[in-house]
């Protein structure tokens, strides 16, 4: 019996088929789409355990995939590796901003593709345990998470955050006055195999209190070791 049910959204067949021979070996049931429309026609039908998505592909890319992934309730929470040539630093921000879980440079190896596969598929396993055991909202001052609906409000007013944003969010308020370090935060929030500089934590930290305007005071700078959040919107932020 497979492991798990695999989406492989590739144009490109030669790749395709080499990802799909590499994880069929390994004890993955593969499905193969060359387009967005395939894609979702497969997504109606079942959903995965993860999906492996290239960037670069014909009528909608796979940015675009992502985000009506994230944005269904229904299918927010499918592991999501990009797969793209394109290896700059801020291509990996966006896609990952987008709410990809990790990101594979083409070329890759078949040995490191199975590797990422095995641990995002770990780590969704161990974070779907402990999602359910936490409330499906939490409420801090001002600022109401909704976990189920991936929704976020401030003094009743909806607040646009990205995928990260929300993950990151989420994992400040469920932590209420405890000091987080940046590498505890990247380990939780961007997965302990994400290779991504701890400014990472900084940037998404500065534009999260931004878009949460005087909530935004709430999370607090604990110099030379990470942030917390506490329920103290007088309180201004450092930094």
């Amino acid at each position: 019996m497979a492991e798990a049910l695999i989406y492989i959204v590739e144009d490109d067949r030669n790749i395709r088929e080499i990802e799909s021979f590499a994880l069929k070996n390994s004890g993955y049931e593969i499905r193969e789409f060359e387009t967005a429309k395939q894609f979702f026609a497969g997504m109606a039908a079942a959903i995965p355990q993860l999906v492996l998505l290239d960037i670069m592909l014909p009528e909608e890319d796979g940015l675009s995939i992502l985000q009506k992934i994230r944005q269904n309730r229904e299918t927010a929470r499918v592991p999501v590796i990009m797969v793209t040539a394109k290896s700059s630093e801020m291509d990996k921000v966006r896609g990952l901003d987008y709410g990809a879980d990790d990101y594979i440079t083409k070329p890759f190896g078949v040995l490191e593709l199975i590797s990422r596969v095995k641990a995002l598929l770990r780590r969704a396993q161990a974070t779907k345990e402990t999602n359910g055991q936490t409330r499906s909202c939490i409420e801090l001052g001002s600022v109401i998470l909704d976990d189920d609906r991936y929704l976020v409000t401030v003094s009743g007013e909806p607040c646009d955050l990205t995928y990260k944003e929300f993950e990151l969010l989420r994992y400040l308020m469920q932590n209420n006055g405890i000091v987080l370090s940046r590498s505890r935060i990247m380990e939780r929030v961007w997965g302990e195999d994400y290779e991504g500089e701890t400014r990472t934590v900084d940037m998404h930290i500065k534009t999260l209190r931004q878009k949460l305007k005087v909530a935004g005071g709430m999370i607090k700078t604990v110099r030379n070791v990470g942030y917390m959040m506490e329920a103290d919107p007088q309180t201004h932020a450092e930094g």
